[in-house]
């Protein structure tokens, strides 16, 4: 292999970009180690810029009115692999999310100012179509969307309650632990084994006596009890075949295959909420959620149309009448979104939405439901794309909060 300079190096880093459903990119910033490639690494790089106009914004701590229109950096990754040869991998994520004026901080240094870690795992191949691996990883568990790659989502943003866990056992959606993943015919599956996190959303929160339940048990009960968490997601796939080299899902495809998968999952951490009774004792309570799920993404006729549908069902239970915010909740869920891409010659594409679900919340005998449409212009695939939305959240009782969002995205 000839050697290249450092300045060659960097001036590959700065030419050459990663593609999925663009042709434009070629194989990305991909720098080979050897003469056959089979020896490389490879960088991709995506932000994602907002301006949203919401007119039922909260006041804000001082008892002031918000703006309508506020902007954010909704995300700002780095995510780097390489293979030296094809029986091990190294997968390395970092970057930031939901920067906006409330979280800058003076010189960069606050919270949420931070780059921080969202995978740093290895992976040892077991024959072609199988693997094990461990570290801070997204091999997750009970559906599609608990899986979802940023990169390539056909709505706006993923589903939130579909992150079921995301700062409640683990960091922004991922476990430290170890994985299984791989594939037998059409038949694909993930399982992992991983330690709980102690340090949560509810890690400051004692549950009151008699009270509904905590997600507390890593905290309160000790990592023996309840420091344990188990997950796992199986698809069957009826036409192409997708890859699962990596753990992210595809949104949508905008007609470059043929799949329709249904799939199912759990996640389950024994002990994992807390309740305590009238005289203050308190005991575990197992956190237990499970779905189902199908996609169906196909091309339409000729002229580039595509039509991309997917289905959800999410039973959870974090134990008695749990309820963080308008966002967990003991109950169950259904969700649906449907895309097609307009038929044309143009080189870009421009892909109408809808989004409904609809949530059973039993702490308070009640619903929410949200339903959102939207459109997306692919002006080289996902590597560059617009994206605006309406969305209407009704939750319970309580008067409709209604956002419109204008993402500006590009991914290399």
């Amino acid at each position: 292999m000839k050697k290249i300079s450092l300045i060659a190096v960097l001036l590959l880093f700065t030419l050459k970009g990663f593609s999925q459903g663009s042709p434009d990119y070629g194989a990305g910033m991909k720098f080979n180690l050897n003469e056959d490639g089979s020896k490389y690494l490879r960088v991709l790089s995506w932000a994602q810029i907002w301006g949203q106009y919401n007119s039922d914004r909260p006041l804000d701590g001082n008892g002031n009115e918000q703006a309508d229109l506020d902007f954010s950096v909704r995300r700002a990754r780095v995510l780097m692999y390489a293979q030296i040869n094809k029986d091990f991998l190294i997968v390395t994520h970092f970057g930031l999310n939901s920067l906006n004026v409330d979280t800058m901080s003076p010189t960069g240094k606050g919270d949420g100012s931070q780059l921080f870690m969202h995978d740093a795992y290895v992976q040892y191949s077991l024959g072609k179509d199988n693997a094990v691996g461990g570290g801070l990883h997204y091999w997750n568990g009970i559906s599609r969307l608990n899986n979802q790659s940023t990169l390539n989502l056909m709505t706006l943003d993923n589903q939130r309650q579909a992150w079921a866990t995301l700062g409640l056992s683990d960091q922004f959606a991922r476990h430290i632990g170890a994985f299984a993943k791989g594939t037998f015919g059409k038949f694909q599956y993930r399982v992992a084994v991983n330690g709980a996190s102690t340090n949560n959303l509810q890690a400051s929160t004692t549950p009151v006596n008699n009270g509904p339940a905590t997600y507390t048990g890593a905290k309160l009960l000790g990592s023996k009890e309840a420091g344990r968490t188990y997950a796992g997601y199986f698809e069957y796939g009826f036409l192409d075949s997708e890859s699962n080299f990596l753990p992210y899902k595809v949104g949508t495809y905008l007609g470059t295959k043929k799949v329709f998968n249904i799939g199912a999952g759990f996640f389950s951490h024994p002990n994992g909420s807390v309740i305590a009774d009238a005289a203050g004792n308190l005991s575990g309570e197992n956190v237990t959620i499970f779905g189902l799920d199908a996609f169906y993404d196909v091309p339409v006729g000729t002229q580039g149309a595509a039509l991309t549908a997917y289905a959800l069902y999410q039973n959870t239970d974090y134990g008695k009448d749990y309820r963080l915010g308008t966002t967990y909740e003991t109950g169950s869920m259904v969700h649906a979104h449907l895309g097609y891409v307009l038929p044309g010659k143009s080189k870009t594409h421009f892909q109408p939405y809808i989004s409904y679900d609809e949530r059973q919340i039993d702490a308070i005998n009640d619903n929410a439901s949200q339903f959102g449409i939207g459109a997306n212009a692919f002006f080289s695939g996902h590597n560059s794309k617009l994206t605006l939305e309406y969305q209407t959240l009704k939750y319970a009782t309580n008067k409709s909060v209604n956002t419109i969002t204008l993402q500006a995205m590009i991914y290399l």
